[in-house]
């Protein structure tokens, strides 16, 4: 199953703020329409659905700040009905390799909810470092890139 991000547009807004996570992790991420808002209003953050193939899964927003030479990956969702299935971990690589590419970027963050141990192991399991910061409440991680 081939996992990309697409851009949201008029013909796939109202399936990806229909996408919504477990009861249980409610309080781990925003929901995505207010992502979407506040994608629109910092004028910097890229809102993509990602998909396995022609069905959407999931969504992801990053963005990339020049002046820190750091990107930052401010969402990650996957869809309950699609969870456990690797399309979290994949939509991660598409996002690092957008970074990758990027000649300036020198290194990738995010963060999590103390209590989220799938994106702890996640992250972990990508290269992704713990900083010892709390950013909002959150555990701050980062990748360092090559």
């Amino acid at each position: 199953m081939a996992i990309t991000l697409r851009a949201i547009t008029m013909d796939n807004f109202a399936e990806c703020i229909k996408l919504s996570v477990g009861e249980d992790q409610r309080d781990f991420v925003a929901s995505n329409v207010y992502s979407l808002a506040e994608a629109k209003a910092d004028g910097v953050s890229n809102p993509y659905a990602i998909y396995a193939d022609d069905q959407m899964v999931g969504f992801i927003m990053y963005d990339f700040e020049p002046k820190e030479n750091r990107g930052y990956i401010s969402r990650l969702m996957i869809d309950a009905r699609f969870q456990g299935q690797g399309h979290g971990r994949e939509a991660m690589t598409r996002a690092i390799d957008c970074f990758k590419a990027i000649p300036k970027c020198h290194e990738i963050q995010t963060s999590y909810a103390p209590a989220n141990t799938s994106a702890e192991h996640l992250y972990e399991s990508l290269g992704f470092e713990q900083t010892g910061e709390v950013e909002d409440g959150e555990v701050v991680v980062r990748m360092h890139l090559a």
